[in-house]
């Protein structure tokens, strides 16, 4: 349900002004220490950003698609891995719960996700198995009250500090999608492990690491769904994470729009500021025309969404043209303050490092490419 006027607009107030006057001064801190500072940690979990996708009754905000992308977007205008501490409890990390998960296990966890007590983290990709999110090798094999989940999972988001992992895993012979289950796997279970982070071209401050499992005991009670059921979750959390991620998108073209603006108007070539260059200008309105465009898709889809109304299709669409576009608009931010661009004082090169992950992490351009195709086939036209 969504929150009355008002109460809404005040988040979005208090979300503003936390990543004008908390978030922005740090950006540095974070790349250089490539980690969220604690306190800042603290107040996120005190503002319910780690609970605002998931339903009131279980502590909460219960936003709607509509609303969580217009939160994401003004999260979007700082660096990506502030919202990245939360955005696993938010979308991937939780979803598949709240869809698929049954009274008793919401019960138990998602008060605790919301709160930001437990963090969690998506187990998809493997080491051999990305795109092809079907091919999934770790194994789930059933022996009595439990399943022994043998595997690794690669590039995993905020694995370094998840208590609870949503895994895929095979659990029977038959190949292909049909074959994989989801799970609900604490941290603690014996023989999980996690390996040290890896070293990235940018979003530092949100960290990815490998997840192993050997022969971890998962009970049955863990499991999300049916067995076979676990890409079928899997597609759904994808396609609702991907509204998200064109929200922020959109979010951080803003930044970079109203960044490259300022800049233009102060910076002075050929005797009056860069910004009175038509070609300097040619740039900006590209950028703006493109954001537009993006925000206009995200948020109508979100909508529909709410709704609904299948919008895989449109939130395919608007996750590869927001990822494309604001790798777009950082390239052109990049050209508009030239040398300056390039050099890490203003925060511009971090930025254009950070974004390029858009295109690639749930669900490649391409992989987008493919969906829209064949939505657009099945709907004929």
């Amino acid at each position: 349900m969504a929150l009355d006027a008002e109460t809404f607009d005040a988040l979005i107030d208090t979300v503003r002004r936390f990543v004008t006057e908390r978030l922005r001064p740090l950006e540095a801190t974070v790349e250089a220490d490539d980690a969220i500072p604690a306190d800042i940690v603290r107040e996120m979990r005190d503002m319910g950003l780690f609970g605002l996708s998931i339903d009131e009754e279980f502590g909460g905000l219960g936003l709607t698609m509509a609303e969580e992308c217009r939160v994401a977007i003004e999260l979007g205008r700082t660096t990506p891995a502030f919202r990245s501490t939360f955005g696993t409890n938010v979308g991937i990390g939780s979803q598949g719960l709240v869809m698929a998960g049954n009274a008793a296990q919401k019960a138990k966890w998602l008060p605790k996700i919301a709160s930001g007590e437990i963090i969690t983290s998506f187990a998809l990709t493997e080491p051999d198995v990305g795109s092809d999110s079907g091919a999934v090798k770790t194994r789930a094999v059933r022996d009595g009250n439990v399943y022994k989940l043998s595997g690794t999972k690669r590039y995993i988001t905020n694995a370094d500090k998840a208590d609870l992992f949503t895994v895929m895993a095979r659990t029977g012979e038959e190949a292909g999608a049909r074959g994989v289950s989801a799970f609900l796997v604490p941290r603690d279970l014996p023989g999980l492990s996690v390996g040290e982070p890896e070293k990235k071209m940018g979003q530092k401050g949100a960290r990815v690491a490998d997840v192993n499992f050997d022969d971890v005991p998962v009970p049955v009670e863990n499991r999300l769904g049916d067995e076979g059921e676990g890409f079928k979750i899997a597609m759904r959390v994808l396609d609702r994470g991907r509204l998200h991620i064109s929200a922020v998108c959109v979010g951080v073209a803003e930044r970079l729009i109203a960044d490259c603006v300022a800049y233009a108007t102060e910076r002075r070539q050929f005797g009056k500021p860069i910004a009175e260059h038509q070609l300097i200008q040619a740039m900006i309105a590209d950028s703006k025309a493109e954001s537009l465009a993006a925000r206009a898709l995200a948020l109508e889809t979100a909508a529909r969404k709410d709704l609904g109304e299948d919008v895989v299709l449109e939130s395919a669409a608007a996750k590869m043209f927001a990822s494309e576009m604001v790798g777009r608009v950082a390239d052109r931010a990049v050209q508009i303050f030239g040398g300056a661009g390039y050099i890490a004082d203003y925060g511009i090169e971090r930025l254009y490092r950070d974004v390029r992950l858009f295109r690639i992490y749930e669900g490649t351009t391409q992989i987008q490419q493919l969906i829209i195709a064949r939505e657009t086939l099945k709907r004929g036209g």
